[in-house]
């Protein structure tokens, strides 16, 4: 005997998997909005001079015993890797941090003040995108669970399947068109920012490939809640072809 699938039992496993990965989405956007590693890098600052007993790679060592020593003074001023360090920093959509040369811990500052006054326009739409985003990631989480409990009707929960399925495309679109603006401000603060901030050198961070995960699962949820409901769709249809035509054999043929 050939196995049978119960249509029930399918579509709450295709609304489970749907509500599995848009809430996934949703964390994984929430959890890279709210951090301050979406890129990171190494910036090209000069040492500062030695203070008290500091030692170490991180400082000028001036008023050292060598001090009168004119040779030591000139390779300390005359070559440019002996003057420089490279001081780390991290930067997401809210501020960009540096660590702080001979000290512990970081200074901070708002990425929004690091961006060129004519890119601060694409970065506030940025920023209201991937609230917006989130916003509909949870909308659509929402409905989904709704959806899974309600089993009174299944038109209805076509219904809320249908609308939930809109909320996360469209989500998905914004969530996009958001990372791609924050990616290009990036870009252009790294050219035209402040001299005091500039990288040397930078790459992308765990937070900007997370938010690009959360895109990539919101899209899976959406491809999943619409092939949901095309499915109940065509089941619907197939049963109905399935009663008209035995309704014709029934009268074609009655009983006797």
């Amino acid at each position: 005997r050939m196995p049978v699938s119960v249509p029930g039992t399918d579509r709450w496993q295709r609304a489970s998997a749907a509500f599995f990965l848009s809430f996934l989405s949703l964390v994984f956007s929430i959890t890279a909005l709210s951090s301050n590693y979406w890129c990171e890098g190494t910036r090209k600052v000069a040492k500062p001079f030695c203070i008290g007993q500091d030692k170490g790679n991180h400082c000028i060592r001036f008023n050292s015993p060598d001090a009168s020593n004119s040779n030591a003074v000139q390779y300390i001023w005359e070559t440019g890797d002996d003057k420089f360090v490279d001081q780390k920093f991290h930067a997401g959509i809210w501020y960009s941090c540096e660590e702080i040369i001979n000290g512990e811990g970081e200074k901070c500052r708002s990425f929004i003040s690091l961006t060129p006054a004519s890119d601060r326009g694409v970065l506030w739409l940025s920023i209201v995108a991937e609230l917006l985003y989130n916003i509909l990631l949870l909308t659509g989480v929402v409905l989904m669970s709704v959806e899974m409990c309600y089993y009174s009707s299944v038109i209805d929960g076509l219904k809320i399947n249908a609308f939930s399925a809109v909320v996360i495309v469209l989500a998905g679109l914004l969530g996009m068109v958001a990372h791609m603006m924050y990616t290009t401000v990036f870009q252009m603060t790294v050219n035209l920012g402040p001299e005091d901030w500039r990288p040397h050198t930078w790459d992308y961070c765990w937070s900007y490939c997370l938010a690009w995960t959360s895109f990539a699962c919101c899209m899976a949820a959406a491809v999943t809640t619409i092939n949901k409901y095309t499915k109940t769709i065509l089941e619907f249809k197939h049963k109905r072809k399935m009663l008209e035509r035995s309704l014709k054999i029934k009268y074609k043929f009655p009983d006797h």
